[in-house]
């Protein structure tokens, strides 16, 4: 049943948008533009703040007229900044952060934009690597951890605002293929030619990348920062093979296969491995 609703309100939309083209062009592309963009679900309130983050220490950092939600627990001059997927937040590293502060470092967790307590309504790559950047300043951050978009954001961030201090990255079912995830939204709305090609064109406007180069295959390649790429071969929202493809073109990047972990890369070993290759630590 809800399948059949879902396929009903994705065509509704879809009809919507096509017809809206002909009379309201303009009108029609930012209305796919922006469903594209906007998360559906991520965002949480301090009233209901989820019982991981009550621990933390809560800092607003501004980029670009938004507001992004910090939490800090405070350890010992080593930060960490973990940095989430889409139509997430900062509470989905409740599993990680025991471990991560076994190791007495300092951990800071980011809410990207539109997502958790930071404000907006559109995410996009090049906002959420902004923000960190001010993050990675303001506290000299030495490792990255990112899952899903957020791994490609860390990626695209290390490509983009090369930095100094941060010294390893982690990547967990992080996508590559931009044109993958476009095509598919597409597809989905079963949208117009006219809308797909506004809606290229929106998109190329705000990552100020051609689409096809829009890839952590292609950010990894610029890296002399060490990384470590964990995929699942069971990953059913991105493809393993992505995960491949990120670790193939980052040199001497440690490439990590899990089995039976799905996306979320939710697992005490590879808790364990991470902290080995952050720290150097044997195994």
């Amino acid at each position: 049943m809800k399948k059949a609703l879902y396929f009903i309100f994705t065509k509704s939309v879809g009809l919507y948008i096509n017809g809206m083209s002909y009379a309201f062009p303009e009108k029609a592309n930012q209305l796919a533009y922006s469903i594209f963009s906007k998360p559906r679900k991520g965002k949480i309130t301090l009233d209901k703040l989820p019982k991981t983050l009550t621990s933390a220490t809560i800092e607003m950092v501004e980029s670009d007229g938004e507001q992004y939600a910090t939490y800090t627990w405070k350890g010992n001059d080593t930060v960490i900044l973990l940095v989430h997927g889409w139509e997430s937040n900062s509470a989905r590293w409740k599993k990680t952060l025991p471990y991560l502060k076994e190791t007495g470092s300092t951990i800071i967790a980011i809410d990207g934009p539109a997502h958790g307590l930071s404000s907006g309504t559109e995410f996009n790559i090049p906002k959420y690597a902004a923000a960190i950047d001010i993050v990675v300043k303001r506290h000299k951050v030495s490792f990255l951890i990112g899952h899903s978009f957020g791994g490609k954001t860390c990626l695209y961030y290390q490509s983009h605002y090369p930095n100094t201090t941060v010294k390893k990255v982690v990547t967990l079912g992080a996508p590559s293929e931009f044109n993958t995830i476009l095509n598919n939204y597409t597809h989905l709305l079963r949208l117009n030619n006219r809308i797909v090609s506004g809606l290229v064109q929106k998109c190329v406007a705000v990552s100020k990348i051609e689409l096809n180069q829009f890839t952590g295959a292609n950010f990894a390649t610029s890296l002399s920062t060490k990384g470590l790429v964990a995929h699942d071969v069971d990953d059913s929202i991105v493809a393993y093979k992505e995960g491949q493809a990120i670790a193939a073109a980052w040199k001497g990047a440690v490439f990590v296969q899990t089995n039976g972990l799905g996306h979320g890369l939710h697992d005490d070993a590879l808790y364990n491995t991470i902290i080995s290759f952050l720290f150097d630590l044997e195994k």
